[in-house]
């Protein structure tokens, strides 16, 4: 056994050093702590210390009875986001589309301010007000307001504040791709949840806190990547679960909010205790307003404060004036009015093509995206559509702990005409799996 030391800081240290040089490789079992405590001659609980601190390094995963072993290195994952210079029709995305955004230029001169100094409030005062309208009685009453640089940033940070590495997230499986990688760097371990067209199922949810999770994160509409969106039966029924165990932190992450069509069902019951509600400007605005609206519990607010100080890491005062004036905008909300109405006409266009190429397909209620299983991998799929010059994202890429059969296309960049163009060659992939 290639672990030494006698103290607890020299066996964290050779346990480390074994990982940082490839002796030690992710997945490698670490042996008991009865066994190792034994061999190194030390009280279990200084190795039970150890591996305790390993989990919260991230270096290692501690499973109770499973055993303790070594966890992958962070990595990147898998990214939202166009390849630019490809000759392919990129349908794999996730970007609104550009046509769609508001023109800023328009708007430079309305917001003109005086410098912003270390120690001034972190949040404006104009945009509070505007976020404090538009998400009364969406939430409970006692909350406060902060700001984040978008929904992912909301989601790492509340993840951090409140939890430790090792601890269990339970999402919605399929996930989307920017909440797996958030969670994965913060080191906490997703659990996931199976959903269906009403959203997160509950049955799945209880599992996922009975068993230890800490946090929830739940999409109310506009799942990325399937596009459903709870119904009010369904979010009262997540409620009632969350509602058992008190101590969990809930997540809201309302991401597509400015252009949703479907309503806001909330899951959060007027006594939640630890909660948060994210709504993001980037989809309406364009990816480069990275501005999230964060209300919160004011304890939750406390700790994501700690984090958000004047000095260090606030959102930008620009960046909020910029906001600030496109919500007060009335070509901005036209604009935005006009966006909404094209996303969905671009989902029915797809649907409707589905179908007519006899491909199974439910019309999504919110979103960017329409979702299409598959009875295998969908990489094969992907690979076919790419030789016809077509660009889509395989399911695997949104998997927690089960596989995920389907494919995943962004609407947003779809061009007249080319619905149906997209179905027949997809068609053509099937039959051609199919038989083969």
């Amino acid at each position: 056994m290639q672990i030494a030391g006698s103290t607890a800081n020299e066996i964290f240290e050779s346990i480390r050093l074994l990982v940082l040089s490839g002796s030690l490789k992710s997945g490698d079992a670490l042996p008991p702590v009865r066994d190792l405590a034994a061999h190194l001659g030390v009280n279990r609980n200084t190795v039970a210390g150890v591996y305790k601190r390993l989990s919260v390094a991230g270096i290692a995963l501690t499973q109770g009875r499973y055993g303790t072993t070594i966890c992958a290195p962070a990595g990147k994952g898998e990214q939202e986001g166009r390849i630019p210079g490809s000759p392919l029709v990129d349908v794999a995305s996730g970007n609104p589309n550009p046509q769609w955004l508001p023109a800023l230029s328009t708007l430079i001169g309305a917001f003109k301010r005086a410098p912003c100094l270390y120690g001034d409030p972190t949040v404006n005062a104009g945009l509070a007000e505007i976020a404090k309208n538009w998400i009364a009685g969406d939430c409970p009453e006692a909350y406060e307001l902060n700001l984040t640089h978008g929904a992912v940033d909301a989601i790492e940070r509340l993840a951090a504040a409140h939890l430790i590495a090792g601890d269990q997230v339970a999402v919605e499986e399929p996930c989307f791709l920017g909440t797996i990688n958030a969670l994965r760097i913060a080191g906490m371990r997703a659990v996931g949840v199976a959903i269906d067209g009403e959203g997160m199922r509950p049955e799945g949810l209880e599992a996922a806190l009975k068993g230890g999770a800490k946090a929830v994160l739940i999409t109310p509409r506009a799942h990325n990547p399937t596009g459903c969106s709870l119904t009010p039966e369904r979010a009262q029924a997540l409620g009632q679960v969350i509602a058992r165990y008190p101590q969990a932190l809930v997540i809201v992450d309302d991401h597509f909010a400015l252009l949703a069509d479907s309503a806001y069902h909330s899951v959060l019951m007027p006594d939640a205790a630890r909660w948060a509600l994210i709504r993001s400007m980037s989809k309406a605005l364009g990816p480069d307003l990275r501005l999230a609206f964060v209300a919160s519990d004011p304890e939750t607010s406390r700790r994501l404060q700690q984090r958000l100080s004047s000095g260090m890491t606030w959102v930008s005062h620009i960046l909020q004036d910029v906001v600030e004036a496109c919500l007060r905008s009335s070509a901005v909300a036209r604009q935005i009015a006009s966006a909404r109405s094209a996303y969905a006409m671009r989902r029915r266009e797809l649907v409707a093509a589905l179908r007519a190429h006899g491909i199974a397909a439910d019309e999504p209620p919110d979103g960017f995206n329409v979702w299409i299983p598959t009875a295998g991998d969908g990489r094969s799929l992907v690979h076919g559509m790419t030789q016809r010059g077509w660009l889509l994202r395989a399911g695997d890429a949104f998997e927690v702990q089960r596989p995920v059969r389907g494919v995943r296309i962004t609407v947003s960049m779809l061009e007249d005409g080319q619905a149906q163009q997209l179905c027949g060659d997809l068609r053509q992939c099937l039959s051609e799996r199919a038989n083969s």
